[in-house]
């Protein structure tokens, strides 16, 4: 007699019922809030955020809770960030609890995580959540007041705030020539991106005051924006000088994002089925509907190019294919924007205008204007996605969204899409990834790390001084002889000027590139004197 083939394991639909953003702005030691205690109050609102149409209680809905993943946060090392945050909420005991490495894409990567685990029915309801507090601590070791007051105890000793621009390098070829730090590789993908496009630098800067004129436009009127009611114009990011000084060319200060802020955002998910016998209506769930994600190399010199990224615009693509969506399908974005060229490469190869468009690259306002919240700028988005989305339903409209995270230096991307009603094709949630952790399948050019000869720039940034004048060049170029890559410094103060002209355009011009004499693991390049050989 035949065996009867087992049914399939029954899946669940999951939604997002309850979202919450906490802001503290005050900077003063006294009113210095640690991570945990912000993160806690919005878990708290967002559990208020999703029985406020109902006559149940918040905390009715603690017992279903035995999920929780928290994103790592920058500004205090706790021994167990997930457990605080549980012993604060009397939450039950947890059966996923989730600490998120480093990297801005681990937003989106959790939350579709935490959707698998309810689509699969490991978890009837979770908490996805972060927070930062690098404004308060700043002012507290500005004041000599590290640890601050009440604080939690950190896991190993804190005397100073961390920051991603002035963390050790390590001792690899990039470290030789002290490039390595987010400041430095974004502006790499700018000058190349813009050099490709046939684009002057003049324009390419002014392209990019627009992109981003237009988000401080959105985050000056964002609810939860650390920089809301704060009005900053498209002249004065176009503005160099002064409290807008250069960093690392073609990017001013307003042009770099902004770390210093007291944030945290929660999101809660649960299943169709726990909402209706909770009550709540159906016109608050908002349907995760898919997400996808993947990486390039995270040596920065072993990439295919510097005009594109493959791990983003496969991520992009695998999302949209995931979720059952087309870009046509899409209403609302937001791209994540630590410098100007992530949105732009994510608006190019959707088709997007970069700025003035109908559909716009941005909800919060980026990480300069909106601030960058550590790890956990996209929780944000995804709780003002929810939001909005809402308000779309409440017109009886139904529309979907998509949120790109980026992490490392274009390193890491992670992208989820969300909409008001379940999938159109009536399938179950993605449950594998359809992408693979790193990508290896693209051409990289064999590495120099001593490099002699003859030689291109393939791209390339200025180190700029607190006064405003260059100080070091970084030149990622090609040997003539046989095509293999190289890291180098600037050789000479004419090679530094010209690196930092806003007239001339460096790629693609030829020079000499050889080994300093006071470290032969540094490569320096000129454009004017070959090296005495």
């Amino acid at each position: 007699m035949a065996t009867k083939p087992l049914p399939p394991p029954k899946t669940f639909t999951p939604i997002i019922i309850g979202v919450a953003d906490i802001v503290n702005r005050s900077t003063a030691p006294s009113s210095a809030l640690e991570p945990a205690t912000l993160i806690t109050a919005a878990i708290t609102a967002a559990l208020t955020d999703a029985l406020s149409p109902s006559y149940a209680s918040p905390t009715s809905l603690l017992p279903l809770i035995t999920d929780l993943s928290v994103i790592k946060t920058w500004t205090w090392d706790y021994p167990d960030l997930p457990a605080l945050l549980a012993q604060n909420l009397h939450l039950p005991e947890l059966k996923q609890k989730h600490y998120s490495a480093h990297g801005g894409n681990q937003p989106a990567k959790v939350l579709d995580a935490a959707a698998r685990r309810i689509a699969a029915g490991i978890s009837s309801a979770a908490i996805v959540c972060g927070g930062e507090a690098l404004a308060s601590l700043s002012a507290c070791a500005a004041a000599g007041k590290l640890p601050p007051d009440g604080w939690s105890e950190p896991a190993t000793p804190i005397d100073a705030v961390f920051s991603p621009t002035t963390r050790e390098l390590g001792a690899d070829v990039g470290a030789h020539h002290n490039i390595g730090a987010p400041i430095h590789i974004y502006p790499l993908y700018e000058n190349g991106f813009r050099a490709r496009r046939g684009q002057g630098v003049r324009d390419n800067h002014q392209e990019s005051a627009r992109v981003y004129g237009e988000f401080a436009g959105v985050a000056e009127g964002t609810e939860y924006a650390w920089g809301k009611g704060k009005k900053v114009t498209m002249g004065d990011i176009e503005t160099v000088g002064g409290k807008n000084r250069m960093i690392c060319f073609p990017y001013p200060l307003l042009m770099n994002a902004f770390n210093t802020v007291n944030l945290a955002a929660a999101a809660l998910l649960t299943n169709t089925e726990v909402a209706t016998r909770m009550g709540i209506p159906e016109e608050r769930w908002i349907y995760p509907l898919g997400g996808a994600g993947t990486a390039d190399a995270g040596e920065f010199w072993k990439r295919p190019d510097y005009h594109s990224s493959p791990c983003l615009t496969r991520s992009l693509d695998a999302a949209l294919s995931v979720s059952g969506l087309r870009t046509d399908d899409v209403d609302l974005y937001d791209f994540y924007s630590c410098f100007p060229i992530v949105p732009k490469l994510a608006a190019q190869h959707l088709g997007l205008p970069f700025y003035g468009g109908e559909k716009k690259l941005t909800l919060l306002g980026g990480l300069t204007s909106f601030g960058g919240a550590g790890n956990n700028y996209s929780m944000h988005a995804i709780t003002e996605m929810t939001r909005q989305l809402r308000d779309r339903k409440a017109k009886k409209g139904g529309a979907n969204g998509l949120i790109l995270a980026n992490g490392g230096w274009l390193t890491y991307q992670y992208v989820v899409c969300l909409g008001t009603k379940p999938r159109k094709d009536g399938g179950a949630y993605p449950l594998e990834d359809v992408l693979p952790e790193v990508i290896t399948d693209v051409a990289v050019p064999e590495i120099a790390e001593v490099a002699e000869g003859e030689a291109v720039v393939e791209t390339y940034t200025v180190e700029f001084s607190r006064d405003g004048s260059p100080e070091r060049g970084h030149v990622v170029g090609r040997l003539t002889s046989n095509g293999k890559r190289f890291l180098a410094n600037h050789a000479d103060a004419r090679t530094l000027k010209e690196l930092a002209s806003w007239e001339k355009e460096p790629i693609g011009r030829s020079g000499w590139v050889w080994q300093a004499k006071d470290d032969p693991q540094r490569n320096i390049f000129s454009f004017e004197s070959r090296p005495q050989l």
